[in-house]
């Protein structure tokens, strides 16, 4: 991590992808809030897909945004829990170059004043492949609110102190724009 912030927000290129068995985009609450939460903190939408409860499906989406050159970031909504059906913290976890440990943890422990002891079940997780930053949360909207206003959008922020994820990825030259704010 960095301690380089900038005085104006660089806007990021964010893909949103939500794993359900059950969801489309008429019922998508969470990815939708996704969505409308980054877009109105000055980010950009990049792409949006829904996909199966599918390890190999989750891989293929999100392979191809961190291959991607101008993304920056991947928010992953649902899969994360116990069930059977929940694998994508086994499809995301090989994809990672580096594990962001402290977001499943911090995400954990503000849940537990939201939902108690439930929160143990959450398999949420973070992590960097391709100087991309990808976020995998639960799939119920409370959840992504939660992952979004408590921890995500700051650290996604470029002048979020004493330091963010935003100097560490693909694309990004902080010191051009320190330089031009």
């Amino acid at each position: 991590m960095s301690h380089q912030t900038t005085e104006h927000q660089i806007p990021l290129n964010i893909a949103v992808l939500t794993v359900s068995d059950t969801r489309n985009e008429s019922n998508d609450s969470s990815g939708q809030y996704l969505v409308d939460s980054l877009v109105s903190c000055g980010h950009i939408l990049a792409a949006k897909k829904i996909v199966i409860d599918d390890i190999y499906q989750i891989r293929s989406a999100i392979s191809q945004w961190i291959a991607a050159d101008d993304l920056q970031a991947v928010l992953i909504t649902g899969g994360t829990g116990f069930t059977s059906r929940d694998s994508t913290p086994e499809a995301v976890t090989p994809l990672l170059d580096k594990i962001v440990d402290g977001f499943g943890e911090l995400f954990r422990a503000v849940s537990l004043q939201q939902i108690g002891t439930s929160t143990i079940q959450s398999r949420a997780l973070a992590g960097m492949a391709n100087k991309t930053m990808l976020f995998c949360m639960p799939g119920s909207t409370g959840a992504c609110r939660t992952a979004w206003e408590e921890i995500i959008s700051s650290q996604l922020d470029s002048r979020q102190g004493p330091c963010n994820f935003v100097p560490q990825l693909k694309g990004i030259d902080i010191a051009a724009c320190q330089h031009r704010n």
